[in-house]
């Protein structure tokens, strides 16, 4: 399935009730053991992308590819990338080569699972690049990314990124 696709049967998974009778409550309430499970699939989720964003840090992008779905989507700044692998061979690869430093910071993550193999992210941010050839930019970010768990994995469906310059202070 596409991530496109996915993420259309996430949405109207999630808009569904889960019961409609009058007389019966829309949820039962959580019990501490799934409370416990779904804080550890949150953290694995977490997990996910805070692996990503170190890679970018490192400007080692080797490996990333498991993090991502075979059928991904990326988005960047208004634009299609095509799947993961393909804006990592034509884009983000070849933009880290031109980097000297790549850091993050004020790094937040709004994380809510869908169900037990579907889940969203919203990750704010500021980084800053060094290129090689001496430029500095500052930028803020926010990504909002879609994850499903594959044979027990979680990985990136869908990613969409965004940044601006900040404010002058």
């Amino acid at each position: 399935m596409n991530g496109i696709a996915f993420l259309g049967t996430v949405l109207a998974a999630a808009a569904t009730p889960v019961s409609a009778h009058p007389d019966q409550p829309l949820a039962t309430k959580p019990t501490a053991a799934t409370q416990g499970a779904a804080a550890t699939e949150q953290e694995a989720v977490k997990r996910v992308l805070s692996d990503y964003k170190a890679a970018i840090e490192r400007r080692d992008a080797r490996g990333t590819e498991q993090l991502f779905v075979a059928d991904s989507s990326v988005f960047e700044s208004g634009g299609s990338e095509g799947t993961y692998a393909n804006y990592l061979t034509h884009h983000l690869g070849p933009e880290l080569d031109e980097f000297r430093a790549f850091q993050f910071s004020d790094y937040k993550v709004d994380m809510h699972l869908l169900s037990a193999d579907a889940a969203h992210a919203i990750e704010t941010y500021k980084f800053r690049i060094e290129t090689k050839a001496g430029e500095v930019v500052d930028r803020l970010g926010v990504a909002t990314s879609v994850l499903r768990k594959e044979h027990g994995t979680w990985k990136i469906v869908m990613m969409h990124s965004s940044s601006r310059r900040p404010k002058a202070s």
